[in-house]
């Protein structure tokens, strides 16, 4: 079995839908990520999060990250994927929820509106230029990994961190978008592909957020 939904060429035997069904599928996903993460962050008061050990908070968000990614991974039944996603929806929103209440909420909309249109751009190039988008995986791997290593240098040993990073990771996660969008329209059109691109791009569109809305804070 494949370790990755976008490495699955080959039609298995799974039934496959249409191609504006697959698609209306890895939307309607992402809507219910969404959805879930706002609705954590109205009902779940950021001060019993403060309240938990951070050291056991983080142990609990990476195991969860961890047992949702190998579970979508493995699994070709999409309601053991859509299981697998809400694993790493879930510990996603208990972070959001934490930084999203540093910032005034007029500063979220409008990041979330800069990050919804960035996200339809992609997409739209993604669908337009599969083959260019498809090449620059490794490009991105690498620029993701020098920028990460360059922030990890500046917080730790400069003590500082620079507005040049927040938007490099921002442009970096924008091609992701428009990559893992150009992978998941390649791979057999199944309802299980279709959750397990729709949690690859969930990481994508939440990570730009997170970055926008350092970027805007900025301001």
């Amino acid at each position: 079995m494949e370790t990755s939904v976008f490495k699955r060429t080959n039609f298995i035997g799974a039934q496959q839908i249409s191609p504006s069904l697959y698609n209306l599928t890895i939307g309607l996903t992402l809507c219910w990520g969404f959805f879930v993460n706002w609705l954590m962050m109205m009902t779940i008061p950021v001060e019993s999060l403060y309240a938990i050990d951070h050291r056991l908070f983080f142990i609990g968000y990476f195991l969860c990250c961890m047992a949702g990614s190998f579970i979508l991974n493995r699994s070709e039944n999409p309601l053991i994927s859509f299981f697998g996603y809400n694993l790493i929806v879930v510990p996603f929103g208990l972070v959001l929820n934490v930084v999203v209440s540093q910032f005034d909420s007029a500063l979220v909309l409008e990041a979330m509106r800069v990050t919804g249109e960035i996200t339809f751009v992609m997409m739209l190039l993604g669908s337009m230029y599969p083959a260019f988008f498809q090449g620059i995986g490794r490009a991105l791997f690498f620029a993701l990994l020098i920028t990460l290593v360059v922030q990890l240098a500046e917080v730790f040993i400069f003590h500082k961190s620079h507005p040049l990073t927040d938007w490099a990771v921002a442009l970096i996660f924008s091609g992701y978008i428009g990559y893992d969008w150009a992978r998941a329209n390649a791979i057999p059109k199944t309802l299980d592909n279709a959750i397990d691109s729709a949690a690859a791009l969930y990481l994508d569109i939440i990570n730009l957020f997170l970055r926008i809305l350092r970027i805007l804070s900025r301001r």
